[in-house]
């Protein structure tokens, strides 16, 4: 039988098979064979005359195991590299993860090839959005779970431009007309772009288009409504019960509940800070693949520099939040 030795082992298995039949002192042994005496107290109380393996029982790992799930599995959805995830893991996660053991952890899981992941990844079933410059904007609003420090839940409002991908949120306690004015006058505020036209579904808090359960046109006189009209912005609806018309704002919401998911809140407030990071990592430090790896503010910048006129003013350090 082949045995394999450890490289920088001192006895072989004849003289260990030798060491745990002698009923001699250890010292005589050590001397015999020029050992030390703990080697031949070390073979006595083994049954086999083979190395055993080096390999650690446990792993040295700060991540827990559903941590690690989380960043393979946002490996695996957003196809990042190494560096963007670390930035990730370490902002939501876990701020003590190594680059190493991030790594380590992706080897273990079979995705630490990023070639072969894209490869791999299916084709995505829905069709691709129509091609506008900057300046059209996809409008949600999303539920957030209640925190134990507040008596009722609040609302996310969610604006994306579709040329660049650039991300505008704010948090309200009501979703309601006068807070969809709010954010609409916040964005405007803060966008660099000339907002031309935005697209919202038909909730009450932009559009008198639905009454009850029958469908009727927009009168105009809704507050959300009347602003886009001072802004000079068209307002366009999804058609109803068509969420997939709104799906770019809908896919973006579906990273923020990951996110919702991944992270334990202490507060309300923790929660805001925590989506606004998120959101300020979004738009300037994570690479988009349907905008060529490039960030939501690099795919600003390069417009601006080819069509400057859908801007007002230049982009640069953008929060995707009003400050």
């Amino acid at each position: 039988m082949l045995v394999r030795l450890h490289s920088e082992a001192t006895t072989t298995p004849k003289i260990r098979a030798e060491i745990q039949a002698s009923n001699e002192a250890a010292w005589v042994l050590a001397d015999r064979h020029g050992i030390s005496e703990q080697t031949v107290y070390k073979w006595r109380h083994r049954d086999s005359v083979e190395d055993k393996s080096h390999t650690p029982h446990r792993l040295q790992t700060t991540l827990t195991p559903a941590q690690e799930a989380v960043a393979v599995s946002l490996r695996q959805t957003l196809l990042l590299p190494l560096d963007d995830l670390l930035a990730v893991v370490r902002e939501f996660l876990n701020p003590n993860v190594s680059r190493s053991g991030l790594d380590r952890c992706l080897r273990r899981h079979g995705v630490s090839n990023l070639r072969e992941l894209k490869g791999k990844a299916p084709k995505p079933k829905h069709s691709t959005f129509k091609a506008y410059e900057p300046g059209y904007i996809h409008i949600d609003v999303k539920y957030l779970p209640q925190m134990q420090d507040e008596t009722k839940r609040r609302y996310l409002f969610v604006a994306i431009d579709r040329a660049t991908r650039w991300v505008f949120i704010r948090i309200f306690s009501a979703k309601s007309a006068a807070n969809a004015r709010r954010f609409l006058r916040d964005l405007e505020r803060a966008c660099p772009l000339k907002i031309r036209t935005i697209l919202t579904d038909n909730g009450k808090e932009f559009t008198d288009r639905l009454f009850g359960m029958r469908k009727r046109s927009a009168t105009g006189k809704h507050e959300f409504d009347k602003l886009c009209a001072e802004l000079g912005i068209e307002h366009r609806l999804t058609p109803p019960k068509s969420p997939q018309t709104n799906g770019m704002v809908e896919r973006f919401n579906g990273r923020i509940e990951d996110v919702l998911q991944g992270h334990h809140f202490k507060s309300g407030e923790d929660l805001e800070q925590t989506l606004e990071r998120y959101v300020w990592l979004y738009n300037q430090q994570l690479p988009q693949s349907v905008l060529g790896s490039k960030t939501p503010l690099q795919a600003m910048k390069d417009w601006y520099k080819l069509k400057p006129e859908p801007f007002k003013k230049i982009p640069y350090q953008l929060t995707g939040r009003d400050r």
